[in-house]
């Protein structure tokens, strides 16, 4: 059930995720969490429940259709939104609240899909994204800047390396030069918008940490030494983990043919060094799936489990999609967190979601996702 910006909502003695052998009353009103306080001795309540701050995906792709972009061509416009507004009820079901779009959708879209289709997601977006075809000097990238600039996006995506489509040896290739990629980043920040890097690894990381990028993606050839730099430049690093294991498996619910399956398996097999040198190092790390098709939406909570796997504990994954996720959008102040002044993100479980024992136990432990009061950006 999805509860959307409650004016007033209350929960006696229930348990908060994290916080062992405590009930607490809880008072939602306008959308926000208006009182928390520790339920007395012996307080209980009908059913036991926990509550969690909503998650935070900090890397997916709301607006895709199909992995190539090319198959979303071919379908109507009707179908594509309709399966986009698919995309965001999936994704709240699942305990996702907010979301930051690593490309493809823009804000207008949101605010129809949220507006006609009744799915309160919280979206932050990047618009387009800048890739190799736009390494054509500082006046064609103020150009491109400006164009992503009107259409209200608050992020700018840099596509700084290949990906599964580059050969294995030149996948850590910088598609820009240094002058370019610091330029972009120089220009972002003086309008006030906010930057995610894409890169597997080797200069670009660097790049990355002098210029002081809110955030890099994936970086499954990070170094020891990079992830010092970027803790103390403090660059975030969200690794999306599952889904290099997901497009590794030929069998999988991608499919996609050999020679890709075996780039994105060497990647999968660098990602736990890489997650582990950025944990020792103190790297703020944040929770995002790159999920981007209808076999994939809804089932964010896999990430969790590829998390656990390479290392992380309980704790520390959590805070990734919680309050470690929000302090990298920004909006520390307000999401993240069960506390008094924050918005209501919440969802409910009927077990403790720290004890699940897998993404799909900790789904069907969900009975009511709440939204607080809602702005798209």
């Amino acid at each position: 059930m999805i509860l959307k910006q409650p004016e007033s909502l209350s929960y006696s003695g229930i348990y908060i995720a994290g916080i062992a052998g405590k009930r607490f009353d809880i008072e939602i009103k306008q959308g926000r969490f208006s009182a928390i306080s520790e339920a007395g001795t012996g307080a209980g309540a009908l059913q036991e429940l926990w509550i969690s701050p909503g998650i935070i995906d900090l890397h997916t792709h709301l607006a895709w259709t199909d992995f190539d972009h090319a198959d979303q061509l071919k379908r109507d416009s009707r179908e594509v939104e309709q399966m986009q507004a698919e995309a965001f009820a999936a994704t709240l079901r699942t305990g996702v609240t907010t979301a930051r779009d690593a490309g493809g959708i823009l804000p207008v879209t949101i605010r129809h899909l949220v507006q006609h289709y009744q799915q309160p997601l919280r979206v932050q977006t990047s618009s387009e994204m800048l890739g190799a075809a736009d390494a054509l000097g500082v006046k064609h990238l103020e150009q491109r800047l400006n164009g992503i600039y009107a259409t209200g996006a608050g992020w700018i995506k840099i596509m700084a390396t290949g990906g599964l489509g580059s050969p294995t040896e030149k996948v850590t290739d910088p598609n820009f030069s240094e002058e370019e990629f610091t330029f972009i980043v120089r220009h972002a920040h003086a309008h006030g918008k906010k930057v995610l890097v894409h890169t597997w690894g080797g200069v670009t990381i660097d790049w990355s940490s002098a210029a002081g990028v809110e955030s890099i993606e994936h970086g499954m050839f990070l170094t020891a030494g990079q992830a010092g730099r970027l803790a103390e430049a403090g660059v975030a690093y969200v690794p999306t983990a599952s889904i290099y294991r997901i497009a590794a498996d030929p069998k999988g619910v991608l499919g996609l043919p050999p020679v890709i399956c075996e780039r994105a398996a060497r990647a999968s097999d660098a990602h736990a060094a890489a997650i582990g040198h950025a944990q020792r190092a103190g790297v703020r790390l944040g929770f995002g799936t790159d999920y981007a098709t209808p076999s994939l939406h809804g089932y964010n909570l896999q990430e969790f489990d590829t998390l656990f796997e390479y290392g992380l504990s309980r704790t520390e994954a959590w805070r990734s999609a919680t309050e470690d996720a929000a302090v990298i959008l920004g909006s520390g102040n307000e999401l993240g967190r069960i506390a008094e002044g924050y918005l209501a993100d919440a969802v409910i479980y009927t077990a403790d979601p720290y004890e699940a024992r897998n993404a799909e136990e900790l789904r069907k432990s969900i009975v009511t996702v709440i939204t607080g009061a809602l702005s798209a950006s």
